[in-house]
């Protein structure tokens, strides 16, 4: 059994003792505090069309984005009735799940070294989906390349966002930081 009491997440214990470090050097910090690090992961699975025919959809979608983060996912809504897509307002359209602390670390984690290689044809992630603040956005089209959903079981295979939020003011800086943490970046 393990003891989350005294249990720190690899990633976590490698931007202590290591990355914090390097990135110091690297841009020349003054604080430890200037010193760019994660805030929080975006998990998002937007179930789109077959959720407007089937409404069990939304909820499957749910289920495997809590799996898949280790956490409760909240379903997302229809803000507003678009009759052109027969959505009518507050229809569940998908599934969303917001990662902090050491289960931010622990996704992080399983995504580089777990997830990423088992994407076929896998070149890397594009290194210019930053939003000009240090936030990072990828899209994944299966989810099934987490370990954590039983293929077997899947009735349909999502698309998934994941969005990246660091501390970082610059671009520069959060790509730098991701590098650090084994970010395959293709470019």
């Amino acid at each position: 059994m393990l003891d989350t009491a005294n249990y720190t997440p690899r990633l976590k214990a490698t931007f202590a003792d290591e990355i914090k470090a390097k990135l110091r050097e690297e841009f020349g910090y003054k604080n430890d505090m200037q010193i760019p690090r994660l805030d929080k992961i975006v998990l998002n699975i937007g179930a789109g069309a077959e959720a407007v025919r089937d409404s069990k959809k939304a909820k499957s979608a749910q289920d495997d984005l809590s799996t898949i983060a280790g956490q409760r996912a909240v379903v997302t809504k229809a803000k507003k009735s678009i009759a052109g897509f027969r959505v009518r307002e507050e229809m569940p359209l998908g599934a969303k799940v917001t990662l902090r602390g050491d289960r931010m670390y622990e996704f992080l984690d399983r995504l580089i070294t777990v997830a990423m290689p088992r994407i076929r044809d896998f070149r890397g992630v594009p290194g210019k989906s930053f939003d000009g603040r240090g936030n990072y956005a990828m899209g994944l089209k299966e989810h099934i390349v987490f370990p954590e959903i039983n293929f077997d079981k899947v009735d349909e295979v999502w698309g998934m966002d994941i969005i990246i939020c660091t501390t970082a003011k610059t671009d520069a800086e959060a790509k730098a930081l991701l590098k650090h943490f084994n970010m395959p970046f293709n470019s």
